[in-house]
């Protein structure tokens, strides 16, 4: 009997409960949810393995299709997800005040002033105009808004 056989014959369902949650293991420490279905087809074979009497080469190919199965739909799955949530804008604040209007708290004079949105106050760029005037975002530049009267 070969060492793989004996290993297999010996622990018997259970090899396939150790190697998933080492797989399992493995995702934490190399991310990118690859190890993750390979894990979940390894218990899904060892909780089979416990209720019906399977040759360890049978385990191996239900083994082989449950990964493929798993890895596919996993990464569809996790592609349709990923693409209905997340923000965007997150790292690009200035973008989402483009189009939106405010007033002003200083004035603009010579092309640059200040706007306070929120809690920040941002500088902006445009024609000279009085403390209190309404303004359109129209652009981000850099760190800066560029704005015109509305």
């Amino acid at each position: 009997m070969t060492l793989i056989a004996k290993v297999f014959a010996e622990l018997g369902p259970w090899n396939w409960w150790i190697a998933g949650l080492l797989l399992l293991g493995l995702e934490i420490l190399a991310p990118g949810s690859v190890f993750l279905w390979f894990g979940v087809s390894a218990i899904l074979v060892g909780t089979l393995a416990l209720f019906v009497s399977l040759s360890w080469q049978t385990a191996v190919v239900i083994f082989l299709v449950l990964s493929f199965v798993t890895l596919f739909t996993g990464r569809r799955l996790m592609a349709r997800l990923a693409s209905e949530r997340g923000d965007p804008g997150l790292n690009k604040r200035g973008s989402r005040y483009v189009g939106r209007t405010f007033v002003l708290d200083e004035p603009i004079e010579q092309g640059t002033g200040r706007l306070s949105i929120d809690d920040t106050v941002w500088r902006v760029s445009g024609p000279d105009l009085p403390a209190g005037a309404r303004v359109r975002v129209d652009a981000v530049e850099g760190v800066r808004l560029a704005v015109s009267a509305v």
